[in-house]
Formats: structure tokens, sequence, C-alpha cells
């Protein structure tokens, strides 16, 4: 075997043997490790919401792109044993939306942010998430369903987290989203729909 092919062999195997090494320590990232009380989420997602016809019958064809920053902190220390072991983070997450059905409108806001880390299935963390908060649009009083442009946002839904190195993990969710006037104009039937959702979240430690 001339010195060429031995030098072939040895890179080879050594490039076989950083990527075993880096799976290796990527695999042993534990989700438990890296979201602590203390610890910061800041993270941008983007999104699509599809209106549907719960609880009301005039939203099914409203449709619009979401741009979803955040910035949560841990506020408890794992809570719970098992499946239910996790963590309460609380944050802010600003909101801008397109709406391109029925037409061309806009809605910017944001929403106070609850959201329970289950840290038990190592680089995957499972979470539930609670928004309460407002926005302006100007969809109304231009849609049946609402009279005033000053609305209020309830939302709500399952995601996951993949930890793809120490401190990044890719998200992925939907939730249930609702938005009202809380009867302070003459219409408020209700905008509610389903909005899908995928984006980045960088995790710095306390």
């Amino acid at each position: 075997m001339s010195l060429k092919s031995v030098l072939l062999v040895i890179l080879v195997l050594m490039f076989f043997a950083s990527i075993a090494q880096a799976e290796s320590l990527s695999s042993a990232i534990q989700a438990r490790d890296v979201v602590k009380r203390g610890s910061l989420e800041i993270g941008l997602m983007s999104g699509y919401l599809q209106g549907n016809e719960i609880l009301t019958s005039t939203s099914s064809n409203r449709s619009a792109l979401y741009i979803l920053p955040r910035a949560a902190m841990v506020m408890t220390p794992e809570l719970g044993s098992r499946f239910y072991a996790g963590n309460l983070a609380v944050g802010l997450e600003p909101l801008y939306a397109h709406y391109f059905n029925p037409f061309g409108a806009t809605a910017a806001g944001g929403s106070l942010l609850f959201k329970y880390n289950f840290l038990a299935f190592g680089r995957w963390m499972p979470f539930w998430d609670v928004g309460l908060g407002m926005l302006w649009t100007n969809l109304a009083p231009r849609i049946p369903e609402q009279s005033t442009p000053f609305n209020f946002v309830l939302e709500t839904g399952p995601g996951v987290q993949y930890f793809a190195t120490e401190k990044l993990a890719l998200t992925i969710g939907v939730r249930y989203h609702h938005i009202s006037n809380a009867r302070i104009g003459d219409r408020d039937l209700g905008l509610n729909s389903i909005l899908a959702y995928m984006g980045i979240s960088v995790f710095l430690p306390q």
C-alpha cells in the first residue's frame, strides 16, 4: 500500500471518528441541564394562521402570516416527576401579522406568555403555552366579527423544541388563537383561528 493510500485511510478514519465523537456529545444533551431556573430564552418564530368556524360562522376565510419574537425566563425549579417533570417560564411575545384573506390588512401587538417545559425527554422538550395579550388591527371594522381596531388575544397550544446544540433549539408548535374586543364595540363575534408556527430559540444560562 502506498503512502498516499495510508494517509487517505487515516484521514477517512479520523473523519468518521470525529463524526462519531460529535454524535456522542450531541446525544448527551439533556433539556433539563440547559433549561433551568433563571435561564433565558430568546427566540424568533414565524407562522401561518388559518381561521375556522369554532364558536362563530364567519371566520373560516381569515388567513395571515405571523412574525413572533420571544423573550422568556424560567421562573421555577424543576417540578413534578416522570412525564410531568418540568418548569414554568414567563415571557413576552410581540406579534406582527399580515392578513391576505379576506383582504390585505395588518395586526400588531403582543402577549404575556406562560410556558410549561416538559424536561424528561432528553434533547426533545415538549411544552404547552398560554398567551394573554392585546393587538391593533385594521381588519376591523371592515369584517362582520369585530367593530373595533383594538382587541384582546387569548391563545394556547402544544409544541416541541429540539436541542440541536446545548444552546440552540428548533421549535414547532400550534395554537388555538382567539381575538375579541371583549364587547367594548357593537360587534364582538370573535376571530377564531389555528396558528401553526416554527422557528429557533437560543437558551442562555442564568
